[in-house]
């Protein structure tokens, strides 16, 4: 969502939904009307469908034409899977689910508390509802497996391939492990040449399974051979959220993007949407600044989703 003259196309409202007032969105989203948004996507800080203003989001996404699109853990509580399909894909573009491994072994170890056989079903009992839909409207919404990759599961990426393509999973997104504290850098694939090796292996045999797939072709995300020299890394890419995506904390104050860094103010003071409107924000000359002169901020240019995998 951008508020200058060549409005992007693809512009985005991520909405974190925890402990947010279900109010807040609604009451931003009504400053933007006539705008360039097109997707909102409550993400980020827990589980959405767990979130109290999740109807009323649905409900809004419709009223306003907007797409909704969504992360979930893919336990889809409360309702179940179909139940939480059809409440969902008239709107949706796209629904990710945290997937992170082929066997029930890997997957549960990964995500205690996970019921792997159910998982599965609930994905297959989602893709029904949503050919349904298709076939009714012609409107498709994708399923996309999120898979965070690491040491626990690149073993079995080439499988988790297999299996969205038997389920019929349009998409399958590697994101590298973010190491965010020491406690999980054992378990990066970036961090030395035999972890590397790895992930290439994963990545070539994972695009042999998508090119080999029966049925509705898996689209691969990330899927990105690294540099075989950990010390000798491929340049950073552009940001793939600045002038792209607003994100709103859910304590109303927005944020440039989704780096923690960011999140604690050490980018840019966007303030909060209290104080002023996000098109205000956006406009301000500190955020325009960033988005002039962000690589050469040593938080950007240190920046993991600007590396291959790591969005």
């Amino acid at each position: 969502m951008c508020p200058c003259g060549a409005a992007r196309a693809e512009g985005r409202v991520r909405s974190p939904p925890r402990r947010m007032d279900p109010a807040l969105p609604r009451a931003v989203l009504d400053g933007l009307r006539g705008g360039p948004l097109r997707e909102v996507i409550p993400s980020t800080l827990g589980e959405p469908l767990l979130w109290p203003g999740m109807d009323a989001l649905v409900d809004l996404c419709a009223e306003r034409g907007l797409s909704l699109n969504l992360t979930t853990n893919g336990t889809f509580p409360g309702r179940g899977a179909r139940a939480w399909a059809e409440r969902l894909v008239p709107v949706l573009s796209d629904a990710k689910i945290s997937w992170n491994g082929a066997t029930a072994a890997t997957a549960e170890a990964i995500m205690p508390g996970l019921d792997h056989a159910a998982a599965v079903e609930g994905v297959r009992a989602f893709a029904a509802v949503r050919d349904a839909h298709e076939h009714a409207c012609g409107r498709r919404a994708t399923l996309s497996f999120q898979v965070t990759a690491q040491e626990g599961n690149v073993a079995e990426i080439p499988a988790i391939v297999r299996l969205a393509a038997r389920l019929g999973v349009d998409r399958v997104k590697l994101n590298h492990l973010q190491v965010r504290f020491a406690a999980l850098a054992p378990l990066s694939l970036r961090r030395d040449a035999g972890a590397i090796a790895r992930w290439n292996a994963a990545v070539r045999a994972a695009r042999a399974e998508a090119r080999g797939a029966g049925g509705r072709p898996v689209v691969l995300q990330n899927a990105v051979e690294l540099s075989p020299d950990p010390a000798a890394p491929a340049p950073a890419g552009p940001c793939p959220f600045l002038d792209r995506e607003a994100w709103l904390l859910w304590d109303g104050r927005l944020a440039p993007c989704p780096h923690p860094e960011a999140w604690r103010g050490a980018l840019v003071d966007l303030g909060s949407v209290a104080d002023r409107t996000l098109l205000e924000a956006w406009a301000s000359p500190a955020y325009r600044a960033l988005v002039a002169g962000y690589e050469a901020h040593p938080v950007c240019r240190a920046c993991p989703f600007r590396r291959p995998g790591g969005a």
